[in-house]
């Protein structure tokens, strides 16, 4: 599924304390980095994210330039979170096309176990909704999440989703255990 083609690879959003932007191969030591660090973190709700799957900046390597190619393709959106002050990576907003032809976008986060707790996703996702809704022109943003990642549903709530539905134990987790989805929607005129 397309998204909006006319989104400049060079796409920079600022806010008070971050720049959300694409990656460039520059990106690759950190994002490996930030993957190595949370690898563990990220076990329990983002077992499937690539970022989990590194070992070698090559591989960082590797994945940023897919991640350019899907951009350039408008099939996919990856935002790297960077600190204003300090260039420092701290996390990634993801968006996606759940259904173009509406627009539906899917938004996903990650955030490095170091700066959690300090509004930076919800910052993040809070600028992420305003460009996708006025920029892109969409219709409808939703996020989903495991139905026990309390901090990612509270940033859905923050950010003024609505929950729209709980898919009770429709997955289960490499741990072996099996929960359920939340799934939150924002429409335009919410």
């Amino acid at each position: 599924m397309r998204l909006n083609h006319n989104v400049n690879p060079s796409t920079q959003i600022d806010t008070e304390r971050l720049t959300l932007r694409p990656y460039s191969l520059a990106d690759a030591i950190q994002y490996c980095e930030m993957g190595l660090r949370n690898r563990a973190h990220l076990a329990r709700y983002e077992a499937d994210n690539p970022i989990r799957h590194l070992a070698t900046v090559s591989d960082a390597v590797t994945l940023l330039a897919a991640f350019a190619e899907s951009w350039d393709a408008g099939e996919s959106y990856f935002l790297g979170i960077f600190l204003k002050d300090t260039g420092a990576l701290i996390g990634q907003v993801y968006v996606g096309a759940a259904r173009p032809t509406l627009p539906d976008y899917t938004v996903g986060y990650i955030i490095d176990l170091d700066h959690q707790s300090k509004g930076y996703v919800t910052e993040a996702v809070q600028r992420v909704i305003h460009w996708l809704f006025e920029d892109l022109g969409a219709h409808r943003i939703h996020i989903e999440c495991d139905d026990t990642n309390t901090r990612s549903a509270a940033v859905a709530g923050r950010c003024g989703f609505k929950q729209e539905a709980h898919l009770r134990e429709n997955k289960r987790n490499p741990d072996g255990t099996i929960t359920g989805t939340l799934v939150f929607g924002l429409l335009r005129h919410d």
